[in-house]
């Protein structure tokens, strides 16, 4: 395997993780502000290796790979985690167990279907839409705002953050139906 920039970046994308766990949880002044950073850094990594593989002909086997593996294991561990310090702090966390089961749903249906396609060679039936991308975007939007949770400025991003995942799970749900209708023909062809 040979390392290039743009699979530096992804490698990042998933040691900052750990990294951005721990700042959550320690009791220092302004850690989940740090952390919101490396964790706004890392989101933005989810964007920018990708567009420099493609520009500069960089693409890899290994990236293609830990690319999406990055993102939804940095999603899902910020999920779970902004889940459990809701539980701790003893907030209403009830909607927020339902948002993080449908966004994490959403993501283990749409690999596994993905994986299925690519075994039936009809990978590209199931390529990233715009639905998808805005999802993403809302998505890590949200965690970071969740996150950094100190209201700055007359601010309120928790709250923000805690309305723009309603945003992103209702994109999570949409993006998942359009997969899973590209993907019928095949299915019901399976079947038979």
């Amino acid at each position: 395997m040979r390392l290039n920039l743009p699979l530096i970046l992804t490698m990042l994308r998933v040691a900052v993780i750990p990294v951005v766990l721990g700042l959550f949880y320690v009791p220092w002044a302004h850690a989940r502000q740090i952390a919101t950073v490396l964790y706004a850094a890392a989101a933005v990594t989810d964007w920018l290796d990708g567009y420099l593989a493609r520009r500069w002909g960089q693409t890899t086997r290994f990236g293609a790979f830990l690319d999406p593996v990055a993102d939804k294991l940095l999603v899902a561990v910020c999920l779970v985690m902004l889940l459990r310090d809701a539980y701790v702090q003893n907030t209403p966390a009830d909607l927020l167990g339902v948002l993080v089961a449908i966004i994490i749903g959403r993501e283990i249906t749409i690999s596994a279907l993905r994986e299925w396609m690519a075994e039936l060679g009809q990978r590209t039936s199931v390529a990233v839409s715009w639905v998808g991308k805005w999802k993403t975007g809302f998505q890590m939007t949200a965690i970071g705002m969740m996150i950094w949770k100190i209201p700055t400025f007359g601010l309120p991003w928790y709250s923000m953050g805690y309305w723009l995942l309603f945003v992103a799970a209702a994109l999570t749900i949409w993006s998942m139906v359009n997969y899973l209708r590209a993907a019928w023909p095949m299915m019901r062809e399976s079947g038979e």
